[in-house]
Formats: C-alpha cells, sequence, structure tokens
C-alpha cells in the first residue's frame, strides 16, 4: 500500500487517465474528487462489496427453484 501526503488542492495519478484530488477536509471527514475515463468504475468499497455479495446470492442455484420451474412446465 503507498501512503501519501496532500493538502486541499492537491491530487495524485493513477495511470494516464485518473486523477485523485483533495476537495476539502472538515475535522475527520476527507472530501475527494476522482477524474476517470467513463469506462472506468469507480465505486466505493461497501457498495462494491454489497454488490459482490447480491450477485453471488443470485447466482446461486437451487434445486428446489428447478423444481418449482418444472413444475410450471407440466
Amino acid at each position: 500500500m503507498l501512503i501519501l501526503t496532500r493538502k486541499l488542492g492537491e491530487a495524485l495519478l493513477i495511470g494516464k487517465d485518473i486523477r485523485v484530488v483533495v476537495l476539502e477536509v472538515r475535522g475527520k471527514q476527507v472530501r475527494i474528487g476522482i477524474a476517470a475515463p467513463d469506462e472506468v468504475v469507480v465505486l466505493r468499497e461497501e457498495v462494491h462489496q454489497r454488490l459482490t455479495q447480491e450477485n453471488l446470492q443470485a447466482s446461486a442455484f437451487q434445486y428446489r427453484d428447478l423444481e418449482e420451474v418444472s413444475k410450471s412446465w407440466r
């Protein structure tokens, strides 16, 4: 992990296309701005984790679901 110190208004670059800027520091909170190409998905970590969990649950195969579907075809 790279640890950096940035002041208000300062930025860091990730690759050639992603720029992260410190917009505001208020107590223990830091507001950042992220400029990235449209094809780059930027998510908060907790949102990514929730989406991953929901996708895993949605893709889980349940035999009883198959039984219900097969009953409706009869």
